[in-house]
């Protein structure tokens, strides 16, 4: 964390202000260097978190009026000294002011670069950046509740509980080893197989949170699918609130794979309508075909759209023998359901891991937004008011931690050494340490802040 890093962290354009970052050792002095506070004081007599207004100067030349803050280490957002000028926000100007800056002693930041300051200051931990970055990114109010301060601090209390647990064993097992003719343990054999097992659990419970956590933070890739003329756009315009596919009673409308993230019922979709399947020797529609067969590959949910007033016909009968390998994730959609139904709902119940009714055309999919929502929120859950894993990274960390838990109640069951259990929680414990960062390899921490854009 060497040397003093500048960046805008404003959207780039034309705006009422813009603001520019300024982080490390000797931020104080340079800030002397660029701010004039009108007072006629320098900016260096003020108190941290005080605003000042005052002229921001290149040399000894005004370039821009605005406000300038310090925060002195380790109180700021990245524990370094920091200071925050605002200027006016207009996209030469503030360019003006970054390249002021520069030329006063700071480098170009690199994307994340103050955020991973921070981590590496212990200001946060790196469950808590990757929710930094997801609220940066956040699309709808699901993603905000699970990224908020409020969540992260639930998580560092259930982690840290579970660690806490671990410790005491190793604790009583470490006397236990060093004093075998002492009984000094603290801890009997039958409590310490308690304890394991109550860090187990909670460990599990925390993990099991990955399936909504993943829904809500990262999204489901989901591909609206099926023969021509069954409602697939209009089912895909009444998901995203707005009419982005042309819906028309001509077969073959759609040729093309549209895309939009939507949220339903706190699910994040990244959501796909496709062309309609069917055999054709058009050239263009067939390539839209064969592009919504590769999205059906890649996607983890398949919402295949049946006509629920026309019996199945034979393409029908062909594409749902395409589903039932599928059926796991897969959801049949039984549109126009105000009218008469006439197709088989006991085939579609056998092909699709479920079956709901819906009248897109009449805006009503209300049944298809619960059904979606049950595959992957329990029932009762709210973003945001529990820990919850968002990130395949942080699941994979757990479930390291329980391999750990259940290779060292084995080795107590089993009756071996004490060392061997106390040697299996010691990598429990670095697993759930990988949460916060303070196992995890260079190479994953460069990832994750990778995501980040300039400024943050």
């Amino acid at each position: 964390m060497n040397g003093i890093i500048a960046a805008i962290s404003t959207p780039p354009g034309k705006g009422g202000v813009a603001l520019i970052r300024i982080s490390g050792e000797g931020t104080a002095e340079l800030l002397d260097r660029v701010f004039r506070p009108r007072s006629g004081r320098p900016m260096s007599s003020y108190p941290p978190r005080h605003a000042v207004w005052g002229d921001i100067i290149e040399g000894e030349r005004p370039i821009d009026d605005g406000i300038a803050t310090f925060f002195s280490a380790p109180a700021s957002y990245t524990g370094e000294d920091m200071a925050e000028i605002t200027c006016h926000g207009g996209a030469l100007i503030s360019a003006k002011v970054l390249g002021a800056v520069y030329a006063a002693g700071a480098t170009p930041a690199e994307a994340g670069e103050f955020t991973r300051r921070a981590f590496l200051s212990g200001k946060l931990t790196l469950t808590d950046a990757e929710s930094v970055s997801l609220l940066l990114e956040a699309k709808t109010d699901a993603q905000l509740a699970v990224s908020a301060c409020a969540a992260r601090e639930k998580m560092r209390e259930r982690t840290g509980h579970i660690s806490e647990m671990l410790l005491s064993l190793l604790s009583s097992l470490y006397v236990s080893i060093d004093y075998p003719d002492e009984d000094l343990g603290e801890l009997t054999s039958d409590q310490i197989l308690a304890i394991l097992e109550q860090a187990k659990a909670e460990t599990e419970a925390l993990a099991a949170t990955y399936r909504a956590g993943h829904a809500v933070a990262e999204g489901i890739p989901a591909v609206l699918c099926g023969r021509p003329n069954v409602g697939k756009s209009s089912v895909y315009n009444c998901l995203a609130g707005d009419d982005v596919a042309i819906v028309t009673d001509t077969a073959g409308t759609t040729r093309d794979v549209l895309e939009r993230t939507v949220s339903v019922e706190g699910v994040t979709l990244r959501l796909m309508d496709t062309a309609g399947l069917r055999k054709t020797d058009e050239q263009v529609e067939q390539i839209g075909i064969d592009r919504a067969r590769a999205a059906m590959d890649k996607a983890e949910l398949i919402l295949a759209v049946f006509d629920g007033s026309a019996p199945l016909g034979e393409e029908d009968l062909a594409w749902l023998e395409e589903l039932k390998p599928r059926k796991h994730q897969t959801l049949a959609i039984v549109n126009k359901s105000d009218r008469e139904t006439a197709v088989d709902v006991e085939r579609l119940k056998d092909a699709a891991r479920a079956v709901c009714f819906c009248t897109a055309k009449e805006g009503d999919v209300s049944s298809l937004r619960r059904s979606i929502a049950s595959l992957y929120l329990d029932e009762g859950f709210v973003p945001g008011e529990s820990a919850t894993v968002i990130s395949a990274r942080q699941k994979a960390s757990l479930d390291r931690a329980l391999t750990h838990m259940e290779a060292a109640t084995l080795a107590f069951c089993s009756g071996l050494a004490q060392d061997a259990a106390s040697t299996d929680i010691e990598m429990a414990l670095s697993a759930l340490g990988e949460l916060d960062g303070r196992q995890v390899s260079e190479a994953i921490v460069g990832e994750i802040f990778s995501r980040f854009c300039v400024g943050k």
